[in-house]
């Protein structure tokens, strides 16, 4: 699917704000409420809008620890790779899991209320799972810029 400027521009609003109505939107874009309403459900049939959510502020709700946890595994056979992917996005502390290139296979991003938390999490949860060579985990200081939001 090609993306016209008006698709553009409506899943920018959408990311902003996702709750506001298509009145709203149809206003903001030049836009009948109808055409809003159609744009809407293509983009959410092709796959483009994939889904919405609510995000929470973690601090509100004892969940402001924030740790980027580089991970290696011993080995890299797919086997140990799929064991570790489908135990890891089952730990309800791990928002985000990502495979990646260089010094650690996997970065992990984990919220969780304090230190002794995050301590609790990594030798009761995080480390008791298979194949995990060593961990070598990073503190967020401070948010410098956080979003949701993907220019298209």
């Amino acid at each position: 699917m090609t993306l016209d400027s008006t698709d553009k521009k409506l899943l920018h609003l959408l990311q902003i704000d996702s709750k506001q109505t298509t009145k709203e939107l149809s206003l903001k874009l030049n836009l009948s409420v109808t055409a809003v309403y159609e744009r809407i459900k293509k983009l959410e049939r092709e796959g483009i809008i994939d889904k919405y959510v609510v995000l929470l502020n973690h601090s509100k709700i004892e969940k402001g620890f924030v740790v980027f946890c580089h991970l290696k595994l011993i080995q890299h056979t797919v086997e140990f790779i799929s064991k570790f992917e489908s135990e890891v996005i089952q730990l309800k502390e791990v928002l985000e899991c990502h495979h990646v290139s260089g010094d650690y296979d996997y970065i992990l991003k984990v919220v969780v209320k304090d230190m002794e938390a995050y301590r609790e999490f990594l030798v009761t949860k995080l480390t008791t799972l298979e194949h995990i060579g060593s961990t070598h985990s990073t503190f967020m200081i401070s948010e410098v810029k956080y979003t949701t939001v993907v220019e298209v």
